[in-house]
């Protein structure tokens, strides 16, 4: 075997590779027709061929082993339980190998998504080990697999720490041990006339153990760099600037503008190496608004995509846990002219109902109270599922039946079938494969089946289709060595993704990889260095980094570093960071003003206690959420929320005052508040699992509730009546109602005589209830309420004695009374105030949005008002 060192940092290495193979041919009487010449990866034949052909001549049969392997002979099919070297079919194998040992078949019923990870694993290390046998000639693969056996064994059994990682090691080996012959086992009988081997990111086991068994001539051309050093041997020559930005989106935006500065200055192609695979996704969003026309190499996570976000979305919704959202999530997937069959507004209508009503289960929604194209909208959804309920563990040929049945009733069938992506997902999840499936007799519960078809795509990568010439590529490191680009940009080089060592095999140690044929960690990160250094051989480079990691600070990779002091050494200049190769563009300051609508004609005919609060907190809150009735869409999903509890816990007790017979029976309202708790949990829908945080609290509430109840029962209090609702028409507004609904009014005794007290349960924090009554002109609820029962009680002719008071339910040593002091003198003012703002509103006066207090904090209508983009200095101080 003849040895070639070709490193040339200025010229093609290509036209070098292919001059010297052919005088080294010439030299050893090698007809060159009947030759092969091996290179490292697909995308380097094209460039080897059209070498060739530029040197005139005979010219060899330039492959990689993968494609010559595939021309000369095409592989078995694999079956039974033979590895595929498919991630998902390979994981279905592998679940079922683990499932015919009892220690692992417990723990598929203990840890269902532990044991489809260990699958997985087991199915990587397999294929790994398999890959590393393929590199052994034939011959000699019975020492290999006796010495790999050797190398796995356990000493004093499989127990202890990495006990199972071992055990399932063995397992793969086995496994990998079992493939009758690999695909690539033609090569070591094929006789050319010589072997051409280019190397480049380091020897391949394969390449070396073919031509170490040839008996032909072989040239091996070692395109690597020089000497143990690889940055020392670029180093001198090596065109790199460094670019440092402070934070993500600076770094991102750097990086786009130095591909157009190089597409500008140097031309097309321009790499962008994806070292940092988010940071280039942004990178790319940023090209694709300037029209560069690009090419991801890299692809993404088929799970990503549309189409297989769709498939999930519909298994999702047949899931017994599902939600009301996620049945949302998957009509939403479907085809629009599905839609449009019922209604064009079919969604909209059917999303609105679901929020107006609150359902959050499926079983909860009455489908004759919703809109008629909604009502049919929902059927569908319900149909479109019903293949995949069905109960029992089918096998994968019935899973598959009735994915795509569910598919076909949804409309996704022809939409996955006429998409790129679509059409890969399809071929992933082997819908259209009926044959396969009788090999594989895994039966999967619909979770199991769920989980599988979510890991299946996340493990598949999705290439999209690209312009036939491409202006920049997005490419890995190790798959831009000998490849021909104007310019090289590179962001990520920083000590979190340059250099760092790589993550190990997930279930053999360093020692067990080496001695299985694998690369260690070490190996592969040299590799790694190898293509980092072959990226600086002749191409002017752009090394990107930022200071800033979401607020952690990070600094240059050591290889960065390495390369920079390697250049001083060379030539005693030191590099200083490059300028910033974005434009300024100067934008003159165009501040928000404070808005000040006015809206005459909008008012509403009736306000609540809470529209009153919004108006006197913020007129323009008022006016957005009131006056043009904007609102923010609530969640629809299953998890119980503090919101929920404090609408519960109102009806539970609004339920047990109207039961509580008179005279009260103490020793049975315990056990009668508990009643009425699960009764009300139950109508209302409420699921155990889901309410169970809350549970807990009530329990220790209903203690202490008791205990107060009881105590206020010793003053002769009275429960009177509880979810009033009444609706009135202050004089002073001019025909506009007061509306509200009235928690609790009991009647109490004072030194006067009976009062009717007014009682708003509260589940939130007693010393903010406090804090409001402190400046009783500043309580709106209880003032509000006040004057609905003094408006009412006009009408009536009943107009006795009021008082007020928030209970707050929430304190966790007792039911603590906070009362309004003097409710009806608040509530007469409040009247009389808000008549008169009414009265300007209606005369046109302005609802400012006024930008103060807590207010701002948490408030709907805050990206209306602009409040963060406002000119505060340039603007005097809103009035009301």
């Amino acid at each position: 075997m003849t040895k070639i060192l070709l490193w040339d940092e200025r010229g093609d290495p290509w036209a070098g590779a292919v001059s010297a193979a052919a005088h080294w041919a010439e030299a050893h009487g090698v007809a060159l027709r009947d030759a092969v010449c091996l290179v490292p990866f697909a995308q380097h034949v094209p460039l080897a061929r059209a070498a060739w052909v530029a040197h005139e001549g005979w010219m060899p049969r330039v492959e990689t082993t993968q494609t010559l392997a595939r021309s000369i002979d095409a592989a078995d099919p694999a079956s039974g339980d033979d590895l595929r070297f498919d991630a998902a079919l390979d994981a279905l194998t592998a679940r079922r190998l683990l499932r015919s040992q009892s220690v692992f078949a417990t723990w598929l019923r203990s840890d269902p998504r532990a044991f489809d990870q260990a699958a997985h694993m087991l199915a990587q290390t397999a294929q790994a080990i398999a890959r590393a046998v393929a590199a052994v000639p034939p011959a000699q693969r019975e020492p290999y697999l006796a010495e790999g056996r050797a190398a796995l064994a356990v000493v004093g059994g499989g127990g202890g720490v990495g006990g199972t990682e071992r055990h399932l090691a063995r397992i793969a080996f086995e496994w990998a041990a079992a493939l009758p012959a690999a695909a690539t086992d033609v090569l070591f009988s094929w006789q050319p006339s010589a072997w051409i081997v280019v190397q480049a990111g380091g020897v391949d086991a394969l390449t070396q153990q073919l031509v170490d068994a040839a008996a032909v001539p072989v040239l091996w051309i070692d395109a690597d760099p020089p000497g143990d050093d690889p940055i020392r041997a670029v180093a001198p020559h090596a065109r790199i600037q460094v670019q440092v930005g402070t934070g993500f989106e600076d770094e991102a935006q750097r990086a786009a503008a130095q591909v157009l500065a190089d597409l500008a200055t140097q031309g097309a192609p321009v790499a962008l190496i994806a070292q940092d695979r988010l940071l280039v996704r942004r990178v790319r969003a940023l090209l694709a608004r300037q029209g560069v026309p690009l090419r991801d190499e890299t692809g993404w996570t088929l799970s990503t995509t549309r189409a297989a976000a769709g498939v999930m979305a519909l298994l999702r919704s047949a899931s017994p846990t599902a939600t009301v959202d996620d049945l949302l999530d998957a009509i939403k997937t479907w085809p629009a002219d599905l839609h449009s069959s019922f209604d064009g507004r079919a969604v909209a209508m059917l999303e609105s109902a679901l929020r107006r009503e609150q359902w959050s289960r499926p079983a909860s929604v009455r489908p004759q109270r919703l809109p008629a194209a909604a009502a049919a909208l929902w059927a569908l959804a319900a149909q479109a599922s019903e293949p995949l309920r069905s109960a029992g563990t089918p096998t994968l040929a019935a899973w598959s039946e009735r994915l795509s049945a569910a598919l076909q009733a949804s409309g996704l069938a022809a939409t996955l079938a006429n998409d790129d992506a679509g059409r890969q997902v399809l071929s992933v999840l082997h819908l259209n494969s009926a044959d396969l499936w009788g090999a594989l007799h895994e039966t999967l519960t619909l979770a199991d089946y769920t989980r599988w078809v979510d890991a299946a795509l996340e493990h598949a990568s999705y290439v999209p289709a690209s312009p036939e010439a491409p202006a920049v590529i997005v490419i890995p490191a190790a798959r831009a060595m000998l490849r021909p680009f104007s310019a090289i940009v590179w962001p990520g080089a920083d000590e979190k993704q340059l250099g760092v060592t790589p993550s190990p095999h997930p279930l053999l140690s360093d020692a067990q990889a080496q001695a299985l044929g694998l690369l260690t960690a070490a190996e592969r990160r040299e590799r790694d260095l190898i293509a980092f250094a072959q990226a600086l051989r002749r191409t002017p480079v752009t090394l990107l980094r930022r200071t800033d990691d979401d607020g952690e600070p990070l600094s240059a990779s050591p290889w960065l570093e390495r390369l920079l002091a390697a250049q001083r050494l060379a030539d005693g200049d030191v590099r200083t960071q490059a300028p910033d190769p974005r434009i300024t563009k100067i934008v003159p300051p165009n501040p928000v003003a404070r808005p000040l609508p006015s809206a005459a004609t909008l008012l509403p005919d009736r306000l609540s206690a809470s529209a009153c609060e919004a108006l006197r907190a913020c007129p323009y809150r008022f006016f957005a959420l009131r006056m043009l009735g904007l609102q923010a869409a609530d969640e629809l999903d299953g998890e119980v929320e503090k919101r929920d509890y404090g609408t519960w816990l109102h009806a539970v007790l609004h339920q047990f005052h109207m039961t509580r017979p008179v005279p009260p029976e103490p020793n049975d309202d315990a056990r009668r508040l508990a009643t009425c708790a699960s009764e009300v949990q139950n109508h209302m829908g409420l699921a155990d699992a889901d309410f169970l945080p809350f549970a807990a609290t009530f329990e220790r509430f209903a203690l202490r509730y008791v205990v107060w109840l009881h105590q206020r029962d010793l003053t002769g209090a009275q429960w009177l009546d509880g979810e009033r609702d009444w609706t009135v028409y202050p004089e002073a507004w001019q025909g506009i109602a007061m509306h509200g609904v009235i928690d609790r009014i009991d009647s109490v005794s004072s030194q006067q005589g009976p009062v009717t007290q007014l009682i708003d349960y509260k589940t939130g924090d007693t010393a903010g209830l406090r804090a409001k009554v402190r400046q009783p002109q500043e309580d709106t609820q209880l003032p509000f309420y006040a004057a609905l029962a003094i408006e009412q009680g006009r009408a009536v002719g009943d107009i006795g004695p009021l008082a007020a008071m928030y209970l707050s339910l929430d304190d966790p040593k007792t039911i603590t009374e906070v009362p309004h002091p003097d409710v009806e003198r608040s509530a007469l003012a409040l009247v009389d105030g808000l008549g008169r703002d009414l009265a300007r509103l209606r005369g046109g006066a302005a609802l400012p949005a006024l930008g103060e207090g807590r207010a701002c904090e948490h408030c709907d209508a805050r990206g209306l008002c602009r409040r963060d983009q406002w000119a505060e200095a340039a603007l005097p101080a809103a009035s009301t």
